[in-house]
Formats: structure tokens, C-alpha cells, sequence
């Protein structure tokens, strides 16, 4: 059984099959939904159901919260149409015409900038390149059939290699043989690019992006493109951690700094430790921004990292900064469970 999805304001339709959820199916049929963690965490996917029924599926409480079911949101990623459904959403048009695509790769390099965090530096077969958008993520495709998405830490004119920051997650599956077992020059495939989180170019709006851990970087490609192409926005990074060891590439960030003046960066430390040294600023990183921002309402936020922080990053700056719900751009980490 089929049923038609209709998206308002567009009018444009494509089907579903019965058990699959909406976003697969328009993914399927070349139309691109906003979307991010594809399993109910981040909320990027969340619109309004004008029509018809769905199931919900299985997702995070605090993505949709039953104030926001009682209001006909639904989260695509999850939802499954019982009905014909008609649907309130905007459409992404920027992916439309890069391709997604399954490719082997060889590991070039590996590094490991803090004890529980690995860089991969990731080479394509000769005459290869992904064309991508900065902020995007692939999936590394394991013997099993599993999945596991990370995103590209790189800006797409630097494209040599493609560069991956994993986070161990002990137990965890493919992160227990990356820290224990991989060697340089495995080989590996993937599926990619994915995901709209990506940098909004039609806008002048000031952009404030908010990390925590590995969620750094997609955020890191995004300022490299930036930078590369000279954009005259005023951007400012808040990049939080438990430990300072945790902000794996804090130098990096303090030379942009640097160098660009349209640019500031705050690292946040959440848990020092006496011995750390730190003299900077402390606490959760969304309390850092709202500390220094009265304001929102005229800027562009981009989130990235524990799902606890954009929750919280998206509730807070809209209830009280005033920033537009639609200007707030998330991409939420979540973790397989280990060995799955």
C-alpha cells in the first residue's frame, strides 16, 4: 500500500510506501526535507501534519514533546503516514543536485589530539572527489550492514582528503576498532553526503554556532568555507567541553581568532579541575551565549553535538533571546549502543 504525500506551501506530492517513514520517502524521490540525526534526536526534521494521520515512530521526548504533538508536529525522520497525509514544511533546494553516493576510501592518516578523540584522514581513489556542502555528513558503511555518520570536519574546497572526528564510545562497534585496531591505509566505504545542515548563504544575518565535544566538527568546515570564501559576517564559535584536553584543536580555533576580525571564539569548560589551569569561561556552552546575547532575534544559530545541549540551545534561545525558529540550524550527535 502507497500512500501521497502533499507538501504545503509548494504542492509538491511524492508517495510512501506503508512502514516507511516520510523522510525516506521523499529522500527517495529527489525532494530534500530538512533533516539531521535521522533517528528522532536533533528535531531538524520536525513540520506539521495539516491532514491526514501518522505514527509518530520512535523518538526523543525532548525533540517532540507531546506539546508539540497536541500542536501536529511530527518529526519526518520518524513518522510513518497511516493516511494520505498533507504536510507543512520548507523544502532544502540547495542539495538537490549533488549526488549521494557509496564510495570505498583509504584511511591516509590517523591522529588522536585527546585521549578519547580520533581525526581520520580519509583518501578517495585517484581522479575522485565528493562534492558536498560544509556541515554535511557521510556514513560508513560496516560489513554487517550497520551505519555509523560522522561528519565532514573539512571545508569542500580543501578536498584532498576528507576528514572525519570520531569520538570513542567505549564498547562501541565500529569506535572500539578505530581506537584499538585501525591501522593507516584500511580500507573503507561510505555512503554520503547527507543531511541540510549546512550553511545558509542567502543570509547576511550574524551567525552564532555552538559545539560541544566532536560536534566542533561540522562547524569547523563550515567556518573554513566561510573564511575561504571571505564572508564578511560577523561569526562567533562557543565551543564547550568537560575538561580543557577535551577541546582537541582549541589552537586552531584561537588562530581564526587571529586572523579573521569578523570572527570570536569561546572556548566553555563545564567540569575543571584544579589542576587544569583554567582561566576561562566556565559552565554549560548554551548558557555561555546566553550570557553574552541578550538578543537573538537578528541572527542565524547553528548547533551541533550532545543532544541534551541543542535541546536545550533551541528551547532557551527561542523562549528567551527571541531568536526565530527558523533560523536555528541543529545537527544532534546520538550513539549506537555499544556493540550494535
Amino acid at each position: 500500500m502507497t500512500f501521497n504525500i502533499t507538501i504545503k506551501p509548494s504542492d509538491r506530492r511524492f508517495a510512501a510506501d506503508a512502514g516507511e517513514t516520510i523522510l525516506e520517502a521523499a529522500l527517495r524521490d529527489g525532494v530534500t526535507l530538512p533533516y539531521g540525526c535521522r533517528n528522532g534526536a536533533c528535531g531538524a526534521c520536525k513540520g506539521k501534519v495539516l491532514a491526514g494521520g501518522v505514527d509518530h515512530g520512535a523518538f526523543q521526548e525532548h525533540a517532540l514533546s507531546e506539546a508539540d504533538r497536541t500542536a501536529g508536529l511530527t518529526l519526518f525522520c520518524c513518522a510513518k503516514p497511516l493516511s494520505d497525509v498533507t504536510i507543512e514544511v520548507r523544502e532544502i533546494g540547495a542539495t538537490k543536485d549533488i549526488p549521494v553516493k557509496v564510495m570505498p576510501c583509504r584511511v591516509e592518516k590517523i591522529a588522536k589530539p585527546a585521549p578519547d578523540v580520533a581525526l581520520l584522514w580519509l583518501k578517495l581513489p585517484a581522479g575522485e572527489r565528493l562534492q558536498f556542502l560544509a556541515g554535511q555528513y557521510l556514513e560508513i558503511l560496516l560489513k554487517d550492514g550497520k551505519r555509523r555518520a560522522f561528519s565532514l570536519a573539512n571545508a569542500p574546497h580543501d578536498d584532498e582528503f576528507l576528514q572525519l572526528h570520531i569520538r570513542h564510545v567505549p564498547g562501541g562497534l565500529f569506535t572500539d576498532f578505530v581506537f584499538n585496531e585501525m591501522k593507516e591505509k584500511a580500507i573503507l566505504r561510505f555512503e554520503g553526503p547527507h543531511g541540510t545542515f549546512f550553511l545558509r548563504e542567502d543570509s547576511a544575518k550574524p551567525l552564532v554556532l555552538v559545539a560541544s565535544g566532536t560536534g566542533f566538527a561540522p562547524l569547523k568546515s563550515i567556518l573554513e568555507h566561510a573564511f575561504h570564501n571571505r564572508h564578511q559576517r560577523e561569526m562567533t564559535l562557543y565551543w564547550g567541553a568537560r575538561a580543557p584536553r577535551d577541546l582537541y584543536q582549541l589552537e586552531l580555533a584561537q588562530g581564526w581568532a587571529n586572523q579573521h576580525a569578523n570572527f570570536k571564539f569561546v572556548p566553555v569548560i563545564s567540569e575543571p579541575q584544579p589542576g587544569d589551569g583554567w582561566q576561562g569561561r566556565t559552565g554549560l556552552v548554551h548558557q555561555a551565549v546566553l550570557d553574552d546575547c541578550a538578543d537573538l532575534s537578528g541572527v542565524q544559530v547553528y548547533a551541533c553535538g550532545a543532544p541534551a545541549m541543542v535541546a536545550a540551545a533551541r528551547v532557551t534561545f527561542s523562549g528567551q533571546r527571541g531568536l526565530p525558529q527558523e533560523e536555528f540550524f541543529a545537527d544532534a550527535f546520538t550513539f549506537a549502543d555499544a556493540g550494535k
